[in-house]
């Protein structure tokens, strides 16, 4: 890890010497930074969290991993072959079948693709890989008995090309590359029967075209998907150049891989590296976070390489596993709790143009009518649990895919609040940027036909109370009346559409329904566990998702508010962890996320403990039945809450932080209301806290600086300001204009820093210590 000395100058001028400085963190500034140098604190984190390979990896979940939200390949000892043959899969996140009567996860499911295979001429021995983080590329050197193969290997950032360049030492100049196409049938065919009618794919068909190679994958619905490569060679390396097109209906695909990989191709690869590192470059420097906990320092930028890595606005919303697609019962985008996780770190790390859910619930709205029973398509939408990329389920059935299904009918299984989870998080990045488009044009016309539907089924009871018909907590098992699940996300809908309604000047005729929803509808149901599955189901037995809880988490309609309240969310938090044998990796990123609600640091970071050991995976991957993506992510949205929380108007600073961490170094950390935050926690006290508004919003912070303080301008000069409580101020900012908060007659040392680690800490992957 690097010293304190790795750090930029926070401000336009010097704060040594207690001269409080005017100015904050202007662009230009960070632009002119030497990112060579040992002064920046972005290389240092990044360059200390390099994952790195001393033994071969033998599996997805232990191996490098490269993408760009299209192209993935992961990379790993050929299976049966470890010792002569690394396998560099091949996959595509817009590649998928198009029969949907055989529903969304055969007949829409994602379909593999392939991998190629690196083979030396002689036996492998060992290596020494460097996924190296600040540039996005795999980096190192393949040992064998016959040589070397010094590598580099990336999928470029917006080419969607597999770059692979080998520099064999003598012995090794006969190294082969070989393609192997995979069938092209979903991968649920390994775990569940086949649906009756359902077959595989014709198989690939691999040809060369005037010197570049493409394997043609026919598709039994029309269409196709290309694998096309080209090896371009020099005086000492060769280079693999790969991309992957999808065309469906028309069969176009061949002409446009062929043609992209001819245009790669024509440049070296370090002349196709150098955009997409700057990109890579840029996108980092988008915020900062910095914590002494070396091992967790590491996991959370790991993450926000492998959400870019991912994720991309215009790519599909992510599947379970991705663009890495590997054996899995889940081969298509799970919106019951997969989406929300895994896209939830986006936002306080400043990283919304990576927001593929509101742009695919936008673009595909039309789809989520239809996937609503008919009598109720005019007004009403819902999504499915299962989905394609245009969010379309085709037939439902307990192989082929789930259905939005019916309040009060068993089947198929009524999970209707999907959508409205969904477009919480639609809510978000609405919240973070205060974009009005967000709100006007998304949230309020999809929530309110997500709403109704439930409006459909809401019916009075004889305590003149409004009750919900039977629907379904996910993945619990059995239906209730007054299931916790829809009433949370009702009350929420309802809310949020009233709040909206009015921000954007809307007289809306339902909303004397959502004002009376929220004044008769019936209580959550409890019992002396705490929270409930609904009316019909208590809370008795293990059960891996928070479903019943979101009032809690992610929602914050129930905070602790009241001795009452907060006794009720900690009954039902210990309750809901206290049953072993089902809990998963993503059970404790959201108990870590309650507890940091509550201001509990030391237990959200045993939960985090928990995690790192039990569940999380050499390279940070993490599994079940197969591979998902969504656990590890939102591992760094826990992080993210401990750091800072901003919900009900309020931005939180530090607010559940652990003794051990004493140090803390946060930048440019986007909050609800679209403020900045830079702040900066030393030897266990805040010395300084900044916030930038970037849209004019109200601006409340709980800043946790003991004491008087002194709240200055970007020049120095004081502001005014109104002290709301202990600790918590409101200052009026424009948009554009900042607030500095220090402890009175402080003048701290305005720097963005990493800090130092308590303790050393293996890296990730797998060293040989």
């Amino acid at each position: 890890m690097s010293s304190p000395s790795r750090r930029t100058v926070l401000a336009t001028g010097s704060a040594l010497g207690g001269a409080l400085l005017a100015g904050g963190v202007p662009a230009q500034a960070e632009a002119t930074t030497d990112h060579t140098s040992a002064a920046d604190p972005w290389r240092a984190v990044l360059d200390d969290a390099d994952l790195v390979w001393q033994r071969m990896p033998t599996t997805w979940y232990e191996g490098p991993f490269l993408g760009n939200g299209f192209l993935g390949s992961g990379i790993y000892a050929e299976p049966g072959a470890e010792t002569s043959a690394v396998r560099f899969n091949v996959q595509h996140s817009e590649v998928q079948d198009h029969r949907p009567e055989y529903g969304s996860l055969f007949g829409l499911a994602r379909l593999p693709i392939g991998h190629f295979t690196l083979e030396p001429v002689g036996t492998i021995t060992g290596l020494d890989w460097r996924l190296g983080l600040r540039d996005a590329e795999l980096t190192g050197t393949l040992t064998t008995d016959r040589g070397t193969l010094a590598l580099r290997a990336l999928v470029h950032n917006d080419r969607s090309v597999l770059a692979v360049e080998v520099t064999p030492s003598a012995g090794e100049r006969d190294f082969r590359w070989v393609f192997h196409p995979a069938d092209a049938i979903s991968p649920r065919a390994a775990f569940k029967p086949l649906p009756d009618g359902y077959t595989g794919n014709p198989p690939a068909e691999v040809a060369d075209h005037d010197g570049v190679s493409a394997a043609v994958q026919p598709l039994l619905s029309g269409g196709q998907h290309v694998t096309a490569w080209r090896e371009r060679r020099d005086r000492r390396a060769r280079t693999l150049y790969v991309h992957v097109a999808h065309s469906y209906p028309r069969t176009t695909a061949l002409d446009r891989a062929l043609k992209e990989v001819r245009r790669a191709s024509q440049l070296p690869y370090s002349t196709l590296a150098l955009t997409h590192r700057a990109w890579w470059h840029a996108y980092y420097r988008k915020s900062f976070l910095s914590l002494p906990d070396a091992r967790i320092q590491r996991f959370y930028w790991i993450q926000l390489y492998k959400v870019a890595s991912a994720a991309r606005r215009d790519a599909p919303v992510m599947a379970t596993s991705g663009p890495w697609l590997e054996p899995t019962p889940w081969p298509n985008t799970w919106w019951n709790l997969n989406v929300q996780l895994e896209y939830w770190l986006i936002h306080g790390s400043n990283h919304l143009e990576l927001d593929a859910v509101t742009r695919a619930l936008s673009e595909f709205r039309d789809n989520l009518a239809k996937e609503v029973a008919a009598p109720y398509r005019a007004d009403s939408l819902g999504i499915p649990r299962t989905t394609d990329p245009q969010l379309v389920n085709g037939a439902a059935g307990t192989l082929t895919g789930y259905g939005v299904g019916i309040p009060g009918q068993d089947s198929p299984t009524p999970e209707v609040g999907d959508l409205t989870w969904a477009l919480h998080n639609v809510w978000l990045s609405y919240r973070h940027t205060m974009d009005e488009s967000i709100l006007r044009d998304v949230l309020f016309p999809l929530l309110r036909k997500a709403v109704n539907y439930y409006l459909h089924f809401l019916e009075p009871g004889t305590d003149g109370k409004l009750h919900l018909p039977a629907t379904f907590s996910p993945e619990y098992g059995g239906n209730s009346r007054d299931c916790n699940y829809d009433l949370m996300l009702l009350t929420w809908g309802c809310r949020t559409l009233l709040e909206s309604a009015e921000l954007l000047g809307i007289d809306d005729e339902s909303a004397p329904r959502w004002r009376e929803v929220l004044a008769k509808r019936v209580a959550y149901p409890t019992d002396a566990n705490g929270f409930m599955i609904g009316a019909d189901i208590p809370f008795a037995k293990s059960h891996r998702h928070y479903s019943h809880l979101l009032a809690v988490y992610p929602l914050y309609e129930v905070t602790g508010r009241t001795p009452d309240e907060l006794a009720l969310i900690e009954r039902s938090l210990a309750h809901w962890v206290g049953f072993e044998g089902a809990l998963q990796g993503y059970t404790f990123t959201g108990a870590a996320s309650m507890s940091a609600l509550l201001g509990k640091g030391e237990d959200a970071l045993g939960y985090l403990g928990q995690l790192m050991t039990r569940f999380i995976q050499a390279n940070t991957m993490y599994k079940e039945s197969g591979p998902v993506i969504e656990t590890p992510l939102s591992a760094s949205q826990s992080l993210h809450d401990m750091v800072c929380q901003s919900w009900g108007g309020i931005v939180r600073v530090f607010p559940a932080v652990p003794a051990a961490w004493a140090d803390l170094t946060v930048h440019d950390f986007r909050t609800q209301g679209a403020f900045s935050l830079s702040a900066v926690r030393r030897n266990g006290a805040t010395r300084w806290v900044r916030l930038v508004s970037g849209a004019g919003a109200p601006c409340v912070v709980r800043h946790g600086i003991a004491g008087p303080v002194d709240v200055r301008d970007d020049r120095g000069r004081p502001l005014r300001y109104t002290s709301v409580a202990e600790g918590t101020l409101q200052v009026a900012l424009r948009k554009g204009e900042s607030a500095l908060i220090t402890a009175r007659g402080d003048r701290p040392d305005l720097t963005i820093a990493p800090v130092r680690p308590n303790a050393d800490a293996p890296r990730w992957g797998l060293p040989l210590s």
